[in-house]
């Protein structure tokens, strides 16, 4: 026993006046891995408990994540002072750190404060169908150096947080989901203009999902080469590009069937060919 107490209390660490023996580097690694233990369940019990009570998910991952940082935060301070480790200690190397920081990881910091401003401001939400680019898909998390987006393929992304602060982003639902589109369709040269007009319209107050307010609204676009071409504006709450591809083609498979019932016949492209009649022979 006196020789176990011997070994544990020989020092192994000697810097200055900062004596660190075997049963103090024995202690502080069971505090750090309680401490970190208990800092990762109680954040995902504070995101459970949130959770339940219909909280806002972006709320929850601001809320959790920053009480996750503190914590290590603490935890780290109060390491720190186990060892006797004074902070003044690191003052010496904090100026050759920061220049590091700087030139060697400005690109992580960069994404990791633009991720605190998402989080903050919230121009970006959780569940939020983003148009960036050629890129069409929902937000599913906001991590502090990336951001999760979910494509309309089912194919996942990972953007990092500047490129959605530093570039033009398309937020369906930044405010509401409300959004307009349109369908055209072109009838054949002499059909029922006011006819067409009237079954255009019948399709889209007979489609559950589009919306009375504001009012639907059917306009005769233009005369093209081989159609008339009329243009139906709708509004719907649509949250993904999904929706309103459905949307649009159930349109176009009532305005087909009307169509068909009354006889309007839906363009196709023609086009006139002349002969020249004169015929010259040549002979020798």
């Amino acid at each position: 026993m006196e020789e176990l107490r011997h070994i544990l209390h020989t020092p192994i660490i000697v810097l200055g006046d900062i004596s660190i023996d075997l049963a103090r580097i024995l202690t502080v690694l069971a505090f750090v891995l309680a401490g970190s233990g208990f800092v990762l369940w109680s954040a995902r019990f504070i995101r459970k408990q949130m959770g339940g009570r219909g909280i806002d998910p972006n709320a929850i991952q601001l809320v959790s994540r920053a009480y996750l940082i503190l914590g290590l935060v603490l935890l780290g301070l109060v390491t720190l002072d186990m060892l006797s480790v004074p902070l003044t200690a690191f003052a010496f190397i904090s100026g050759a750190v920061a220049i590091g920081v700087g030139f060697g990881a400005q690109n992580i910091i960069n994404n990791f404060i633009s991720g605190w401003i998402l989080m903050w401001e919230r121009p970006i939400k959780i569940g939020d169908f983003l148009e960036l680019g050629e890129v069409r898909g929902s937000v599913e998390a906001i991590n502090t150096r990336s951001t999760r987006i979910r494509r309309v393929d089912g194919v996942h992304l990972l953007i990092p947080n500047s490129q959605l602060l530093e570039n033009t982003v398309t937020n369906w639902t930044l405010v509401d989901s409300l959004v307009r589109t349109t369908v055209r369709v072109g009838v054949a040269y002499g059909s029922d203009v006011r006819l067409t007009e009237r079954l255009i319209a019948q399709a889209a107050a007979e489609h559950p999902d589009v919306l009375k307010t504001p009012e639907s609204m059917v306009i005769f676009d233009d005369f093209g080469d081989s159609a008339l071409i009329f243009e139906l504006n709708i509004w719907i709450y649509a949250t993904a590009d999904r929706g309103l591809r459905m949307i649009r083609s159930d349109l176009r498979f009532s305005i087909d069937a009307l169509f068909r019932e009354h006889g309007v016949v839906i363009a196709f492209p023609q086009r006139d060919l002349h002969i020249d009649g004169e015929l010259r022979l040549l002979r020798d």
